[in-house]
């Protein structure tokens, strides 16, 4: 019998964290204050992590924290301290630590051992004698390099423990650097990606100069917009869950502890329901493919390939010409309240609902939006009216961050998110092609 692969999704705050949790992830993965690969992500005090590893737990959802920056001398000592007190949370500690660096690892391992390890795609992970190695370490987890196809996958889950677990990414932002391991941001910057702290320079605009022709510069790759020799696309396996799946895949991946909940919400449901209909039967699974296109293709991204799991893509397929994203719909906010409105008759009306947001981008009374519903399904709405907490009619909501009552003209739940599409054309690339 086929085992039901972990959907692991990313949060870089709580309110992402418990998006999460609330949209289908099994497991969520987040970052500390210190020692994470995402040091400009909000990422979590060590009250926050009690308090949102207590929520996934009474959920049955696992929590994994990041440690996998590539330590220097000067951080060791700090890093002990900080396993030190991940292993004394009480009541909830996290599930496992994710690792790259065999000092962090060791330190890991002799301070909180009561803490299961994963290593991280950071450490290069390309064959079956590494999986083994760190197996005899006393990880349980290996993060299978981004450079590897499925067929090594495959080869790999053969070759090591069947308690041993492997985890590869499913969809998400691909490092143009072998495993994550980039220097441009360093050499540019002074800013150390392999200790957090990425500008991503890959995704500026590059022109080549020889030499001899000061201020010259010659095209590389090249379109109206600029040149963009470094910028990859995105991985999505949407398509391809079955594939993953028989690779021997334990934990599919999600990258991006730097979106919003609305990226979060949208990619969490649409795998969660994929991987559940693949499970039910694979005729649903196929049947259900334009709705997980459709959805997928919501959500801020650069144009889709499938990376490396089926061999070196061309170069057209990895690098993206362009450093913008394709984003067709813009976040609003999440219903933070939800209340229905009735008639007061008692005659009958169609279903309404007064919400409150923190509102996220502006939008106006009259607007045409989307409830995204934790069921699965979208819900259009017309916005009817909006209201300050202080009760004042406002027309618009161009302030971020403000708190407003809602009217919708359908049925909204709490910790459902709106959203709406954006203004003009955006042109995008379809999944698949």
């Amino acid at each position: 019998m086929k085992k039901k692969p972990e959907l692991l999704i990313p949060a870089g705050s709580p309110e992402v964290f418990k998006t999460a949790v609330r949209f289908g992830a099994d497991a969520v993965y987040i970052g500390g204050e210190a020692f994470s690969l995402r040091a400009k992500a909000k990422n979590f005090s060590l009250e926050e992590m009690r308090e949102c590893i207590g929520f996934a737990h009474s959920h049955g959802v696992k929590v994994y924290v990041t440690a996998n920056i590539l330590a220097h001398n000067g951080d060791l000592e700090e890093a002990a301290r900080y396993f030190q007190k991940l292993g004394e949370m009480r009541p909830e500690r996290p599930d496992a630590l994710i690792l790259s660096d065999p000092g962090m690892y060791m330190l890991a391992k002799e301070i909180c051992p009561q803490i299961e390890r994963h290593i991280s795609t950071q450490a290069n992970n390309t064959n079956y004698l590494t999986y083994r190695f760190w197996w005899e370490q006393g990880a349980k987890r290996v993060v299978s390099a981004r450079e590897l196809s499925l067929q090594e996958i495959g080869e790999i889950r053969k070759q090591i423990p069947p308690e041993m677990e492997i985890e590869s990414f499913v969809h998400g932002a691909m490092c143009i650097s072998y495993s994550g391991r980039c220097l441009l941001s360093n050499y540019f910057t002074g800013r150390d990606a392999n200790q957090g702290a990425c500008t991503h320079p890959c995704r500026w605009k590059y022109a080549i100069m020889e030499e001899t022709r000061p201020g010259e510069y010659l095209p590389v790759y090249e379109n109206e917009r600029g040149t963009y020799i470094f910028n990859s696309g995105d991985l999505c396996m949407i398509e391809h869950i079955p594939e993953m799946i028989e690779s021997g895949i334990d934990s599919f991946k999600v990258e991006g502890r730097m979106k919003t909940a609305l990226y979060v919400a949208a990619v969490t449901r649409t795998y969660r329901r994929a991987i559940d209909d693949y499970f039910e039967s694979e005729s649903k699974y196929r049947e259900n493919m334009d709705w997980y296109r459709a959805e997928i293709a919501k959500c801020t991204y650069r144009r889709f390939n499938t990376g490396f799991y089926f061999g070196k893509p061309d170069e057209k397929a990895q690098i993206y010409e362009e450093s913008t994203y394709v984003s067709e719909y813009i976040y609003l906010g999440i219903a933070e309240e939800a209340r229905e409105l009735k008639a007061e008759s008692g005659e009958e009306m169609p279903c309404r609902t007064q919400v409150l947001i923190g509102q996220k981008n502006k939008f106006c009374v009259g607007d045409t939006v989307e409830i995204v519903k934790h069921s699965g399904e979208n819900v259009e709405a017309v916005v009817e009216a909006m209201r300050t907490e202080e009760g004042e009619a406002v027309e618009s909501a161009p302030h971020p961050g403000q708190k407003l009552w809602v009217t919708l003209s359908g049925r909204a739940d709490r910790y459902d998110l709106l959203r709406m599409k954006a203004p003009g054309d955006p042109c995008g690339n379809c999944i698949g092609k």
